[in-house]
């Protein structure tokens, strides 16, 4: 089994720092590609299946992971061609606590060097960016509204100080500001909320279970729309989330839909996988078991 590891040399965090202290270890098992700047691994994705990799490993976050996973697309029969594999070196890493792929970097070694494999959903979407229509893949989540904002509004020094709890520092500044409204229409469903959610599966942020009934093996995407977000749904929402890691039911609209559409009067933001990618409007699509992906 040919393994192609895909790793952002510039990274930081004590994780890419125990990372790089295996990169001898590793490097006699696979072949090592670095990245220089951002849209690298989605490039050396591409080419490392034409170059006859079976395995390509996401060594960094979910950005990373994306980037990956769109680089495997890009290649004529990438998806049955090669694997997903995944190293989480990332700060919060929600695509490996899904599929429960250990944080700890021997351990998911040891899972990529046992090559188990599962096939998952593959979701995408149809968007523009600068005016010009895109497509792009995602493994676990999108968004839209204040969420993609927040991410917009990150300061990645912060991050890099205090990881996760940056992002909530940004929803606060996000929440501060002017509100889309965005219309989600899927599968027979329609709602009208300020923020919109997709899940191909359950987690969101890292252990939120935002998508409790979401799957990845289902066929669906699971839509969770806020008809507004502002302080009274932060303390509403809150204490549940933190203390369940789940919402209120009676605090959102949930469906699930094989695809969506969403439409806002305004310039709205689009996230997938954590990574800002455009504006509305935006139509999303699921390929059921179109990803193959290693697992513990």
């Amino acid at each position: 089994m040919r393994v192609c590891v895909i790793f952002n040399p510039t990274a930081r965090g004590e994780k890419a720092r125990r990372f790089r202290r295996h990169l001898d270890a590793i490097g006699t098992e696979s072949t090592l590609k670095l990245t220089a700047a951002a849209g690298d691994a989605r490039r050396l994705a591409r080419e490392a299946i034409g170059e006859g990799f079976e395995v390509v490993v996401a060594a960094g976050g979910d950005g990373t992971l994306n980037e990956v996973v769109n680089g495997i697309g890009d290649a004529p029969n990438g998806f049955d061609l090669a694997c997903l594999g995944v190293l989480p070196l990332g700060t919060v890493n929600v695509f490996a606590r899904e599929l429960a792929i250990p944080i700890k970097l021997d351990a998911a070694w040891a899972a990529i060097r046992r090559g188990r494999e599962t096939r998952i959903d593959l979701p995408a979407v149809a968007y523009r960016s600068k005016g010009v229509p895109q497509r792009a893949c995602f493994a676990q989540l999108a968004g839209a509204g204040l969420d993609a904002r927040a991410i917009e509004l990150v300061q990645w020094q912060l991050k890099k100080k205090i990881g996760s709890l940056a992002y909530i520092v940004a929803g606060l500044k996000a929440l501060l500001g002017d509100q889309s409204r965005i219309t989600a229409a899927g599968g027979g469903h329609s709602a009208m909320g300020e923020l919109v959610l997709i899940g191909n599966g359950r987690l969101y942020g890292g252990q939120f279970r935002l998508f409790p009934k979401a799957h990845l093996c289902d066929g669906l995407l699971e839509v969770c729309v806020f008809p507004r977000v502002n302080w009274f749904t932060l303390a509403r929402c809150g204490p549940s989330l933190l203390l369940r890691g789940t919402l209120p039911a009676s605090a959102v609209k949930v469906f699930q839909t094989e695809s969506l559409t969403l439409t806002s009067p305004s310039l709205t933001p689009l996230e997938v996988d954590g990574e800002l990618i455009g504006h509305l409007p935006a139509t999303f699509s699921v390929q059921r078991s179109r990803l193959r992906v290693i697992i513990p």
